[in-house]
């Protein structure tokens, strides 16, 4: 188990666009260890490759009780999405802050597992909100870049529905 760090708003890697993973190797394997591993330490629901400072376009997400365990995506593109939820996001690269963040109720997300087959997945909520957001960070995206407001410390501290729809 290796815990990577974290690279903090900032840092150049959070803003550039990443490349195609093209080897499906032992490293990329060391990397979705590493990914998983440093995600879950945070306690976070997903992490970016650039936010361990690889600017690769692979993704980890595990969303708790409401997904399906880990999930790994790599070369991840979004080609469907439907309705709309908004919510609070936070981010392990942005500590301390968070945000109000309208995405897609509902995404499909075409991707490469670990081992190079190409797979497809249909997501809502929590998911699909966390699909969205990781896959920003490949294009040197943050959710602050599309967010609706940002939380004062007193909301952060207080509570607000995951969803300001329900």
């Amino acid at each position: 188990m290796a815990i990577r760090k974290i690279v903090k708003i900032g840092d150049d890697c959070l803003r550039q666009e990443c490349r195609k993973q093209e080897k499906f190797d032992l490293r990329l394997k060391i990397l979705l260890k590493d990914m998983a591993d440093t995600m879950y330490k945070a306690e976070g629901v997903g992490l970016a490759a650039p936010q361990v400072g690889v600017l690769r376009r692979v993704v980890v997400i595990d969303v708790g009780d409401q997904g399906d365990g880990l999930l790994e995506l790599i070369n991840p593109v979004i080609t469907m999405r439907e309705g709309e939820q908004c919510g609070r996001e936070a981010c392990l690269s942005l500590p301390g802050r968070q945000a109000v963040v309208t995405r897609p109720r509902k995404v499909t997300v075409q991707y490469q597992n670990r081992d190079g087959v190409h797979c497809e997945k249909t997501v809502e909520g929590l998911f699909a909100r966390a699909v969205c957001h990781e896959l920003d960070h490949l294009d040197g995206k943050l959710y602050i870049d599309v967010m609706d407001r940002e939380l004062t410390p007193e909301e952060i501290e207080g509570h607000i529905p995951e969803d300001d729809n329900q």
